[in-house]
């Protein structure tokens, strides 16, 4: 049998920026939906600059929590939930999504929104959470955060503005968003 050495890997752009948004990706509900409400926020480079051409995806359980099966999540009819949203940032890094406040997937469990970021110079996409303000026993009881050293929770939780929820994603150095892993790669 021979054995082949290992590939490089590919960075995940920069053909990402027009190959993967696509229309209503950033809004789940239409914006005069009851109970819409704003997540948005901007993703950072380890120098504290606002990255330019990154793509956020959310992903979600409903208000209910439970968590949507729906097909056609790239097609948006105006009323059906499908819990996923993709969109691009814009040139000073932002990003906004129109959605609904999730409920917990689990009793006793905090609820959260699963975030996957894709930017040049990764060369994997990245995942975390962002969960709204909750309280401490909300987080002791969360499987993910209270794992999580208490002084880099800060960076998982949204803080509520004026226009809904800020979550900003830092890639790496002073305040990295803490960043999940799946399996192997």
């Amino acid at each position: 049998m021979t054995t082949l050495a290992p590939t490089p890997g590919q960075t995940v752009g920069p053909f990402f920026g027009y190959a993967l948004p696509f229309d209503g990706g950033a809004e789940l509900v239409p914006v005069g939906c009851p109970g819409a409400i704003r997540l948005h926020g901007t993703v950072f480079d380890g120098a504290g600059i606002p990255v330019p051409d990154a793509i956020i995806e959310l992903w979600q359980a409903d208000a209910n929590g439970s968590v949507p099966q729906v097909e056609g999540s790239l097609a948006r009819d105006g009323w059906t939930f499908t819990g996923f949203g993709r969109t691009p940032v814009d040139d000073t890094g932002h990003y906004s999504f129109t959605t609904l406040r999730p409920g917990p997937a689990e009793p006793h469990r905090a609820p959260f929104f699963a975030i996957t970021v894709f930017a040049r110079g990764l060369m994997h996409r990245l995942f975390t959470r962002a969960y709204l303000p909750l309280d401490h026993d909300a987080a002791a009881n969360d499987p993910l955060l209270s794992t999580v050293p208490e002084e880099r929770r800060a960076t998982l939780i949204a803080r509520p503005d004026e226009h809904g929820f800020v979550f900003d994603i830092t890639l790496q150095g002073s305040g990295e968003t803490v960043f999940i892993e799946y399996g192997a790669r």
